[in-house]
């Protein structure tokens, strides 16, 4: 053994005599799982939904409360706002359905809808050229204000990443109160996408002299239709 290889071992060893933690080889990791959930952060749906919008808000996110009957008007409302004619979607979700029947009822109040659907080489201009996008969600998370994206074939992330516009579509019952919730209850160890994402509002970046701009990097602006 080299003396690094000797070093390391001896460090191993102190920190695993001094810890208190289990050894490497423990199976038991139900002391992890007991102070996963925070019971000081375990909000109420109201409470969760309040702080995630308080929070992305300041952020400069632009979040919309709406029922499930309602939504597609704020929809519609946010379009003829930010002067939306096109709006990039996958046509294989579950949002998918649920917009073209939207479609169908008011053709002239929704965006014309542009399936994502051929490879990125063959997608380069329709991505710089959208006017928007939109996207389900995984769920968001009260105590960052946080959103939750497993990006898929279907909507893969440069949907959320190149368009100016991003339009998130967040269900209510799916905010939870922490990271660690949402890891537990989703059973994230069970499978996890090679991208998952945590986004809280528009791009942004600083200067050397520290000045915050949103808005340079991705998208410019992000919408998020919550439904409650």
């Amino acid at each position: 053994m080299n003396s690094s290889a000797a070093s390391r071992e001896i460090i191993m060893t102190r920190l695993e005599q001094t810890s208190g933690l289990p050894q490497e080889d423990s199976e038991n990791f139900s002391f992890i799982e007991g102070r996963l959930l925070d019971e000081s952060k375990r909000w109420a749906s109201e409470e969760k939904v309040k702080r995630l919008k308080s929070m992305m808000e300041a952020v400069h996110t632009e979040v919309h409360l709406c029922g499930k009957n309602t939504w597609g008007n704020t929809l519609c409302s946010v379009a003829k706002q930010k002067q939306i004619s096109r709006i990039l979607y996958g046509a294989n979700t579950a949002l998918a359905l649920e917009l073209e029947n939207l479609k169908q009822e008011s053709p002239a109040m929704v965006p014309e809808l542009i399936d994502y659907k051929d490879p990125i080489e063959e997608s380069k201009d329709l991505l710089f050229e959208i006017d928007a996008a939109i996207t389900t969600t995984r769920g968001g998370i009260a105590e960052t204000g946080s959103l939750i994206l497993w990006p898929t074939p279907d909507e893969p992330r440069l949907m959320s990443l190149i368009p100016p516009i991003h339009i998130a579509v967040l269900y209510a019952e799916e905010i939870y109160s922490t990271f660690r919730e949402a890891m537990i209850t989703e059973n994230w160890t069970s499978g996890m996408p090679t991208n998952a994402l945590l986004i809280s509002g528009p791009s942004k970046t600083a200067d050397i002299e520290q000045t915050l701009v949103y808005g340079v990097h991705g998208c410019k602006e992000l919408v998020v239709i919550v439904i409650q």
